[in-house]
């Protein structure tokens, strides 16, 4: 029997304002437990709500780069979910009126592009975080996450294939990270994922039953966690292993399985009612327009850019597009006067390594662009060396030393002058009849050998071109 798995998606992205979505705490909660909280998000009694016009700027901005249709009528709605790091014993969030409905966004796949639709995006506060101390045996509870703002991403079940998923996820990190509307971090918790999976007969319109995998924030462990699952899923059903609920369940990432968490819940469940203390938010198209205005050039377009009009290599430019850092940093170079390809070069060969190096992604790869541009110039005009501009430009990269300086100071540029150069060469010719010989007998390995001691002894400031010019013609005198 042949079985397809369906799946949807739900994914939390934590915004990038300053301040909480429905109080004016600071929006960090990577700070001492429970240092960024107030009355309000602390769920005191009496203590009434306000919305961060923010948060709605950037919801607006997530809906549309994944065109979707922007409600003009907002509201927010009570969603009562009894947990103990959700201070006040409710969720915030949207239900009947999101901000953002029926959108879609494109990724590619084996099969070539496919549209994954979006049904709606709606905006909400997340919750605190509980700390388990198995030490004391009992749990702590920060508050610095509660009433951080959320946007809620829920797509249709258009996913087929872990690499549907991988794909659709890098897509919209990449979206919404040029958007500025959060950081995206998975390993961080900034974006997670829930996994809404089922299994069903292949040529079936009927979907099996219907399993969350939850809080998800590694490609790496999706995909284990969707392996797992739809064998689990088909063994249950072809051989009866199991009874397949409907429910929620967690990810052990160490011992490579799912466990149940609990009965999945449906709406009716969470006993949805209007939030009492918040209006309405109405949302006009001139609103909608000057959130459009602040938009940047999206990664699509930008990629089209580069190929189109740049002449950058398709593969190249999917690399340097996926970062809105490192386009950032490939324009500035660009802004210097680099050539593109010499710059895409820089960037994807040089530039990742050392980030590599130093631990940091793509996006957090921080450098003076200026200064390296001084550099490749430099380079341009032969007054330093591929290996001293490398050297150069690692040291930029960390500890942003003034170019012109650290040149100097390691005596980095080339040796110009001719005449000093060809005397050079002679003595090393003079002094290796032996490379000579071999060369006249055709074994042109023994220049690379003479080049080798000319650059040692010029201490790699010696222009290579012209070292091999001189050397050549001295050879073949």
């Amino acid at each position: 029997m042949s079985y397809e798995v369906v799946m949807g998606l739900e994914v939390h992205v934590e915004l990038a304002t300053t301040s909480k979505i429905f109080c004016s705490c600071p929006n960090d909660s990577s700070a001492e437990a429970n240092a960024n909280i107030c009355p309000a998000c602390a769920g005191m009694p009496g203590m009434l709500p306000v919305t961060n016009i923010n948060v709605v700027n950037k919801a607006i901005a997530a809906g549309l780069v994944t065109n979707c249709t922007i409600n003009r009528v907002n509201t927010f709605d009570k969603k009562n979910y009894y947990y103990p790091d959700l201070s006040n014993s409710y969720q915030t969030t949207q239900m009947y009126a999101p901000v953002c409905v029926n959108g879609w966004v494109e990724i590619e796949t084996a099969n070539g592009p496919k549209k994954i639709r979006i049904k709606q995006i709606h905006m909400e506060e997340d919750a605190g975080k509980l700390l388990h101390d198995d030490t004391v045996g009992c749990s702590l509870v920060d508050y610095n996450r509660c009433s951080v703002p959320l946007v809620e991403i829920v797509s249709q079940p258009d996913f087929n294939s872990a690499d549907e998923v991988i794909a659709y996820l890098e897509k919209l990190r990449s979206l919404l990270r040029y958007a500025e509307v959060g950081h995206c971090k998975l390993e961080a918790g900034l974006m997670r994922c829930d996994v809404n999976l089922s299994v069903r007969k292949k040529g079936s319109e009927e979907l099996g039953v219907r399993t969350e995998i939850k809080n998800m924030n590694s490609f790496t462990a999706i995909r284990k966690a969707i392996a797992y699952e739809t064998e689990r899923h088909i063994d249950a059903l072809e051989w009866g292993t199991e009874e397949l609920v409907q429910e929620t369940r967690g990810w052990d990432s160490v011992k490579n399985v799912s466990f149940s968490m609990r009965e999945k819940e449906n709406a009716t469940d969470y006993l949805y009612f209007p939030e009492p203390n918040l209006p309405p938010v109405i949302i006009d198209e001139d609103w909608i327009e000057s959130v459009r205005e602040q938009l940047p050039e999206m990664p699509d377009k930008k990629y089209q850019r580069y190929v189109d009009e740049l002449g950058i290599r398709e593969k190249d430019a999917r690399q340097i597009t996926a970062s809105p850092n490192l386009a950032a940093l490939f324009e500035q170079l660009l802004a210097g006067g680099i050539q593109p390809s010499q710059a895409v070069g820089w960037i994807i060969v040089e530039a990742l390594a050392l980030g590599n190096k130093a631990g940091c992604g793509p996006d957090d790869i921080n450098f003076d662009a200026d200064k390296l541009a001084a550099v490749l110039h430099l380079l341009e005009e032969e007054k330093i060396t591929r290996n001293g501009a490398r050297e150069v430009f690692a040291a930029i990269f960390n500890d942003d030393v003034d170019p012109l300086a650290y040149i100097k100071e390691h005596g980095l540029d080339t040796v110009a002058d001719a005449g000093a150069v060809r005397e050079l060469l002679v003595q090393i010719v003079n002094d290796n009849p032996k490379s000579v010989s071999d060369f006249k007998q055709g074994k042109t390995k023994a220049m690379d050998f003479l080049f080798g001691q000319a650059m040692r002894q010029l201490k790699g400031s010696g222009d290579p071109k012209q070292i091999r010019e001189i050397l050549s013609e001295l050879l073949n005198s």
